[in-house]
């Protein structure tokens, strides 16, 4: 499987959009700060939303979607309760 995941940065208090095939091992790197810059620079991370595919082509096609302006309004749409539950002002 083939996952397009979404975390949430409780010190920058923004989303981070990804994917991987392996989202446990992928969620532990970017909580121990292993990987890009960014991920080390707002630690600790929530996972707040992910999607699995059987195509890689297909999780990253939805990854670099959600990466749009409208796919993010898609996306805080579709995960809204889950953001207010975690931080009301997002």
């Amino acid at each position: 499987m083939f996952y397009t995941y979404v975390l949430y940065s409780l010190k920058s208090k923004r989303l981070y959009i990804g994917s991987t095939a392996d989202l446990k091992q992928r969620f532990d790197e970017h909580n121990k700060g292993i990987g890009g810059s960014y991920t080390s620079k707002n630690i600790p991370f929530k996972l707040v939303h992910y999607e699995a595919f059987l195509s890689k082509k297909d999780a990253i096609k939805q990854e670099r979607f959600y990466k749009t302006g409208y796919g993010r309004e898609v996306l805080k749409e579709k995960i809204k309760e889950s953001l207010d539950i975690i931080c009301p002002v997002v």
